[in-house]
């Protein structure tokens, strides 16, 4: 069985490869084709909502599919854009929404907003990494922490954009050693906390990020390995196949929306 850390190499060394097999089967092909061939018939935030396959399609290319049925949510960042900085996106901690209301800026450019490349080819390219990444999930889903991970860290500025993305907070959770306990601490501690720890800018830097990618990964196949590969090397100190004295006994954590920036 291959390890977390050889999983996710093979994955990202061969990304492009992936990407491209991926963008040709059947029914990720049948709906990218679908809304290239839609969405520039939209040309408000209305028509956005009201064609469902091209809103699903979009929410999951951002990463929001579970937030696909709070219309009224999402009506609500697209109508107000990012230009203001009291826009309901920008009070959100959760930067998928923020990203979503720049692609499709109504609020700024009104019917011109679908026509630009990154509402088009540029949320398909979003759409199968995302594919991508959510089926490696299906098997490790360390994996798909690792290649999300890869992905948005890059683009992060401080230790407060970190905790706001509950997937990369995971992943430096996890590579760091922190308890999930922290996570109940003053979110202004937190970040203090990983920045002592974390120089976010590092992560711009291939060799920096991937060797960061490979700390968790590591971590990943140690707190998550199964009991059978966790006793293997107690082989010779079993009896009738099972362990003398010792028992082997998942945390998952949400995190919520919260509104006004901390």
């Amino acid at each position: 069985m291959l390890t977390t850390s050889d999983s996710y190499r093979l994955v990202s060394q061969n990304l492009t490869r992936s990407l491209t097999a991926l963008a040709k089967e059947p029914q990720v092909a049948r709906e990218s084709k679908n809304y290239l061939e839609k969405i520039g018939e939209i040309k408000s935030v209305d028509d956005f909502m009201k064609n469902d396959r091209v809103y699903r399609y979009a929410m999951k290319a951002f990463g929001l599919e579970d937030m696909a049925y709070a219309k009224a949510f999402v009506r609500k960042v697209l109508t107000e854009g990012v230009s203001d900085p009291k826009a309901f996106a920008n009070t959100l901690t959760d930067v998928r929404f923020k990203d979503l209301a720049a692609t499709f800026n109504f609020a700024a450019k009104g019917e011109a907003a679908t026509e630009g490349d990154d509402a088009r080819q540029g949320t398909v390219d979003r759409f199968v990494r995302l594919s991508l990444e959510q089926r490696s999930g299906e098997q490790n889903e360390g994996v798909r922490l690792a290649l999300y991970f890869a992905r948005k860290a890059p683009g992060l500025t401080s230790a407060m954009g970190l905790l706001a993305d509950r997937a990369l907070f995971k992943v430096a959770q996890t590579a760091l050693g922190f308890a999930p306990e922290t996570a109940l601490m003053d979110v202004d501690k937190q970040a203090d906390m990983y920045a002592k720890r974390i120089n976010v800018a590092d992560f711009k830097e291939p060799k920096k990020l991937e060797a960061f990618i490979t700390r968790f990964t590591t971590m990943w196949e140690m707190n998550n390995r199964a009991p059978q590969q966790q006793f293997s090397n107690l082989a010779p100190f079993m009896a009738g196949g099972a362990p003398i004295g010792i028992s082997g006994d998942v945390l998952a954590s949400i995190q919520t929306l919260k509104l006004g920036g901390r």
